[in-house]
């Protein structure tokens, strides 16, 4: 089984070496590495490993716990696919301007940031009234509009599940949101257990400004 454990390691040589050896003596595969933010002192690393059947996932947590320093901030199973699809492979896909565009970019955004699915929005004519669903990732909640009095989506940031605008069920599950602008649009991704880094929504928000160009008629 396949897990994406989210870890916070001293930023030095050899602290991920250490971590990789560890989670290898618990049987683990490391499947991919995905160097997500750096601070002073420390970088956050996700990190996709193949367990064994017979083997406990806190045996992952354990492992990599054993180094001086590494924190396991989560850990997760993950059944996304691994390959080197990166922003500029997305965007040539969306170079064509195709009708389906916006659905393109929605499944390459989860597929980039390990998301359990995106949303397209465009905001209402009427003022106050819901938002419209544009395109929806694979796997998306399968509803037509959503309140979004949070909108704009400038400047890109978290999203509270907790807060009445959202469906039932996403804070039951864990959901950790976030929006980012795509032009006058926006698009809105989930996923579980997983917070949102301010890197990673840079990262976003500047794929999502590029691709707002694309999409435009």
């Amino acid at each position: 089984m396949s897990y994406l454990i989210r870890v916070v390691l001293p930023d030095r040589p050899g602290a991920l070496g250490a971590v990789a050896t560890a989670l290898g003596h618990a049987g683990a595969d490391i499947l991919s590495v995905d160097i997500v933010e750096r601070t002073p002192g420390h970088a956050t690393d996700d990190l996709v490993v193949e367990l064994p059947a017979d083997r406990l996932a806190d045996s992952l947590v354990t492992a990599a716990s054993s180094v001086e320093g590494v924190r396991v901030e989560s850990i997760r199973p993950y059944a996304g696919v691994i390959d080197p699809f990166r922003e500029l492979e997305l965007l040539e896909k969306l170079a064509p301007k195709n009708d389906d565009g916006r659905t393109v970019l929605a499944d390459g955004v989860c597929r980039l940031f390990r998301c359990g699915w995106a949303l397209v929005l465009q905001a209402s004519e009427l003022n106050g009234a819901p938002s419209i669903v544009v395109a929806r990732s694979a796997a998306a909640p399968e509803i037509e509009t959503l309140s979004t009095p949070w909108w704009p989506a400038q400047p890109p940031r978290p999203l509270s599940a907790d807060e009445d605008w959202a469906p039932d069920g996403w804070a039951t599950l864990g959901t950790e949101l976030a929006v980012v602008p795509l032009g006058e649009e926006a698009i809105l991704v989930g996923r579980p257990a997983l917070r949102w880094l301010a890197s990673e929504l840079i990262r976003m928000s500047h794929l999502a400004s590029i691709a707002s160009t694309v999409l435009t008629p």
